[in-house]
Order: C-alpha cells, then structure tokens, then sequence
C-alpha cells in the first residue's frame, strides 16, 4: 500500500489489529459542521473529554488556513476534467509547513509525522506518539504539538513576507483505532489531491 508523502509514493510505515475502524467520512461530516461555527466563542472541540491525549496511539489531525485561503499549495497538471489533476506545487509558505512539520520529530522524540498530504488550503497528516518509559516526565498533547507547529510555521512564514493570520484557531483530530482504519485513512490522503475539486474544504484559489 502506498500513499502521498511530499506530493510522492511511498510506503505505509506501521499497522494495528484488534480494534474497532471508523469511517472516515463520520470524521469529514464532523469537522464541516465544526467549520461553519469557525471561530465563535462557544464553539465545541472534537474532543474526548476522558482521553489522554498524550497517550501512545495514532491521530489523523487535518489543520485548516484562516479563512480557508488558498496558500500552500497548488494543484497542477490538470487537463479538462478535475480527475486528470496529478500533482501538487508548494507556495513558499507551504515548503515552510512542510519542513515545520518534518521537524517536529526532532523537537519531540516519541512523535513520527507518518503520513501527509499540504493541499491548498489545509494539512492532512497521520501522527503517531510512542510509549515512553514509566516515570518519564509529563508529554505535550496533540493540542499542544498541534499549537506548536502552527505557531513555529506562522513565525517563519511571517519572516518570509507573510503577512496576516495563517491557520484557524482550532483544528480536527481523529484517533485511529486499528489496520481498517488507518488503511482507510491513508486512502484518502493519497486521493486527496486528485479528489480537490469535490473536497468538502474547497474553495476558489
């Protein structure tokens, strides 16, 4: 099995067994609802409220720009119809989330980025957190890491010219629980660019 990995093959890095797959369409469906309360206060979070999530497991987290901008990357290739779209370019700000999202594994030595997919106007990306060894000090959640990389990718963006707010406040998360899930999950990262034109966070560039 293979997926999109800086707009190229490659190959799935782990599987889990025994553990009940949710489809990934409950997970869009979610976050739409979510986006059309973008950025009101009472606005709820996609959260499990009894889940410890600095715990050892797999999260697919789909981080969106502010207002849904297009402005990191760039669907090319495409002839007359949407499907014949077959690859991507990065604008500057998207090598920058790019290379800010490869080096969260040197940040954070438990955490492998997975699986990614940089569209035009939001990241899809497969994180995974290991165990640590008993009695190590407390980790970051995924809220944090999450908090983290947006914060370190605008800083660096904005260095380079940027200007403005890059990414919504919050983001969508979504703990993968076993091999049907995940396959399902890397599925649609890999189709993702080529499905842009009926994705649900589309929007004109």
């Amino acid at each position: 099995m293979s997926v999109v990995l800086n707009g190229e093959l490659a190959s799935t890095k782990i599987s889990a067994e025994g553990f009940f797959s949710l489809p990934i369409c409950i997970t869009m469906i979610w976050a739409m609802k979510m986006d059309r309360e973008k950025e009101l206060p009472q606005r709820k979070h996609p959260r499990h409220d009894n889940y410890d999530y600095s715990s050892a497991g797999v999260y697919f987290v789909t981080i969106c720009t502010q207002n849904r901008r297009c402005v990191l990357s760039r669907i090319v290739g495409r002839g007359l119809a949407p499907a014949e779209a077959s690859g991507m370019e990065y604008t500057t700000v998207g090598k920058i989330a790019e290379q800010q999202l490869l080096s969260l594994e040197d940040r954070y030595a438990y955490l492998s980025v997975d699986q990614y997919v940089i569209m035009p106007n939001h990241i899809h990306v497969v994180l995974i957190l290991e165990s640590v060894a008993a009695g190590a000090s407390p980790r970051p959640t995924i809220t944090d890491i999450v908090c983290a990389y947006k914060s370190l990718t605008t800083r660096e963006c904005k260095k380079n010219g940027f200007d403005g707010k890059l990414f919504q406040t919050s983001f969508y998360e979504h703990i993968i629980r076993g091999r049907g899930d995940y396959e399902e999950i890397v599925k649609y990262i890999y189709e993702n660019p080529i499905r842009w034109y009926y994705d649900e966070l589309y929007t004109e560039e």
